[in-house]
């Protein structure tokens, strides 16, 4: 995990906007709208927002990147981040990729800033986003029921998320054992 660079904006195109309906998106939020981008466009509309930027960053197997990290405030006076991960190559799916590199980026989180509380937003429809939210011992913190609307069926949007003292006290215990 890293920083993304000039070098990783190719890599970057291809897996999120090079196609219009690229498989990823069927799971990261698709009531909305997602729309291909030419490279040329990209660049232009995203790119220097991408390059050595704090709030997202590139996740890497053997040097090839597969997905991003992000983060974005909520309420930054008050330290209200949101975060989120996406592994756009389907190849790495169900690999345990996710939860390692969701860990250490809420790892990174709390230990780069003077934050309470790391949460995600999701949808019922994401199964996978709502185990990995579990099985790094979040706390399912609201459920809007029916609000999400994807192929002719309603879903609940979820909200998950670990107050700093759970998360260290997880750490804690995962020494002791």
């Amino acid at each position: 995990m890293r920083p993304l660079t000039e070098a990783d904006l190719k890599p970057l195109w291809e897996l999120t906007y090079k196609e219009s309906n690229p498989e990823w998106k069927k799971w990261d939020a698709p009531y909305y709208d997602h729309v291909a981008l030419t490279y040329d466009a990209f660049l232009k509309e995203m790119g220097p927002s991408l390059i050595q930027q704090d709030n997202r960053w590139g996740l890497f197997v053997k040097g090839k990147l597969i997905g991003t990290a992000s983060y974005y405030w909520e309420h930054k006076p008050s330290n209200w981040l949101e975060t989120g991960i996406g592994i756009y190559n389907p190849e790495y799916w169900n690999g345990g990729h996710g939860t390692i590199f969701f860990k250490t980026w809420i790892d990174h989180l709390f230990n780069t800033m003077p934050l309470v509380r790391v949460g995600f937003a999701t949808w019922s429809g994401n199964q996978r986003m709502m185990r990995l939210g579990e099985k790094l011992g979040m706390s399912l913190e609201g459920r809007l029921r029916k609000c999400r609307f994807y192929n002719g069926i309603y879903y609940d949007s979820i909200r998950m998320g670990i107050l700093r003292e759970e998360w260290e006290q997880l750490e804690v215990l995962k020494r002791s054992e």
